[in-house]
């Protein structure tokens, strides 16, 4: 039985039955976002496909049962996001190129590795038109900022910095790409900044805390946090407070779901019902 329509559609999960394709997110502190926007274009599109968030407590037990199961497809946030490549069948160009990965998509037991985050920020820096001689700070080591540092690099951006207090891995980013290091900010500016760590997180212990201090946000001509929960994050408040554009992590997060839906799906939104998710999602 597929979902409702569109204009019955009111958020509560529908009937299940045996038909039902499961898709399903992987995160340390899931959100409704994914539920609600996949789950959204699901009843748009009467399709009969139900998507549920999952906080696994083990992650090599969670992928065997999304082979086991036959779910159809699987999102990974942090701090998932490099465990995940030893347990999958085959990782996509968009993952293996910097060893992250976002999205499983589960074909008869075989599991393909992709990630949509760098196609979600290689967007945005694109529809900003971020001036590509800007110079960036990027703050954070991990599978996001893997996809965020590959996207500056690979749109032309060639003054970026790389802030890690973890020195293996933030040097090892920076230089895979071609671009420096230091552990910590210690009074540094930028024209965008960048943040990719968890600062700022709803239901995280630094929540109410600004990933970037007021004079580098205040020195700053673009501010960028891809933290998506929630959508004005401390860091994003800020900057608009200080009269500076932003880029949010609910615009990335709102892309990469949707490239997420297209391989899950085969099946292309059109961008008003795409538009319509994401106003519902964020309507919560």
């Amino acid at each position: 039985m597929p979902l409702t329509s569109r204009a019955a559609f009111n958020g509560q999960v529908p009937i299940l039955n045996k038909d039902m394709t499961l898709c399903i997110s992987l995160s340390a502190r899931p959100s409704n976002n994914g539920t609600r926007f996949h789950n959204h274009l699901y009843g748009q599109l009467d399709l009969n496909w139900i998507y549920k968030a999952f906080a696994p407590t083990n992650l090599e037990q969670a992928i065997a049962g999304v082979r086991g199961l036959g779910i159809r497809g699987c999102a990974v946030s942090m701090p998932y996001k490099e465990d995940v490549i030893a347990l999958v069948d085959e990782m996509d160009p968009s993952a293996k190129a910097i060893d992250s990965v976002n999205t499983i998509v589960n074909t008869d037991g075989h599991l393909k590795a992709y990630n949509t985050d760098y196609t979600a920020i290689e967007q945005l820096l694109a529809t900003n038109s971020v001036p590509t001689d800007y110079s960036v700070l990027v703050q954070g080591a991990g599978g996001m900022a893997k996809a965020t540092v590959a996207a500056l690099r690979d749109a032309g951006f060639t003054d970026v910095t790389v802030i890690a207090r973890n020195e293996a891995a933030g040097r090892a980013l920076a230089e895979q790409y071609g671009f420096s290091w230091r552990a910590a900010l210690d009074g540094g500016a930028a024209d965008m900044i960048v943040n990719v760590t968890p600062i700022g997180m709803a239901g995280g212990a630094d929540a109410d805390a600004l990933s970037f201090p007021a004079e580098a946000i205040d020195a700053a001509k673009v501010v960028f946090d891809v933290v998506a929960l929630p959508a004005e994050t401390p860091l994003i408040r800020a900057a608009r407070a200080a009269g500076k554009p932003v880029i949010t992590g609910a615009e990335v997060a709102t892309i990469q779901a949707l490239e997420q839906f297209v391989l899950y799906t085969g099946v292309r939104p059109t961008a008003d019902q795409v538009r319509a998710a994401e106003e519902f999602t964020r309507a919560q």
